[in-house]
């Protein structure tokens, strides 16, 4: 499983795992978190290496670490799973679409489809912060690129099962990203699970949700990787 980190401006760092034990354990799922191009803590020019335009550089990185797992004798390339959360949950459906005969699944937890519909329904008290990262979609030619790159319009390309959550009162990545998602992707024929939540917002807070998605994860992975 590639963990991939939000933000983009955040960093993964070696820690206690939690519920990951089980899929290490008993599961014999290996985690992989890398830091891609835009990661913070190596520097000013790094993290923002993937601004505006150079947005699917990061998206490379994910396929330099494909590269790297078929050089590894004790890990499966063809039974890949990514997996992530927010911005990380855009970077699982990027790859999704950029490099869906590498993998086995995605997951996209409380992630951007959309750059430009993200950009205008964002709350209004972030937009402006966000558009410096990703650009301004009121600029015909950013507009056109945010457009480009968006996984909704690359929907197509996802050729691998696909595994949707977020929660309906997020104030940061409206619900709507997952909705767009899963409508096309269900559309073109993509095995899609979606899991919206109710009464949460930005991730599961709430012990039977976090529980729910977790569980729903396992039968996931059970599904793509572990048969």
């Amino acid at each position: 499983m590639i963990q991939i980190h939000g933000g983009p401006e955040g960093q993964a760092r070696p820690g206690f795992i939690g519920r990951w034990n089980y899929y290490v354990n008993e599961l014999g799922v290996a985690i992989i978190e890398p830091n891609v191009r835009g990661s913070t803590g190596y520097g000013k020019s790094f993290v923002s290496l993937d601004n505006g335009m150079k947005r699917e550089d990061s998206v490379r990185d994910i396929g330099a670490l494909l590269d790297w797992i078929a050089t590894q004798p004790d890990l499966d390339p063809t039974r890949v799973v990514v997996a992530g959360g927010s911005y990380g949950g855009y970077m699982s459906l990027a790859v999704a679409t950029t490099y869906s005969d590498r993998i086995a699944g995605a997951i996209d937890v409380v992630g951007i489809a959309n750059f430009v519909t993200f950009l205008e329904r964002t709350e209004t008290y972030r937009r402006d912060l966000r558009r410096v990262e990703y650009g301004d979609e009121r600029d015909p030619a950013m507009r056109a690129f945010l457009e480009r790159i968006s996984p909704v319009n690359n929907a197509a390309k996802i050729g691998k099962p696909l595994f949707v959550a977020h929660g309906k009162n997020d104030p940061r990545v409206p619900y709507t990203e997952a909705e767009q998602i899963v409508e096309i992707a269900r559309r073109n024929g993509t095995p899609v699970w979606y899991l919206l939540a109710a009464n949460e917002g930005h991730g599961f807070a709430k012990k039977e949700n976090a529980d729910f998605y977790y569980y729903a994860t396992i039968r996931f992975l059970q599904e793509t990787v572990l048969k």
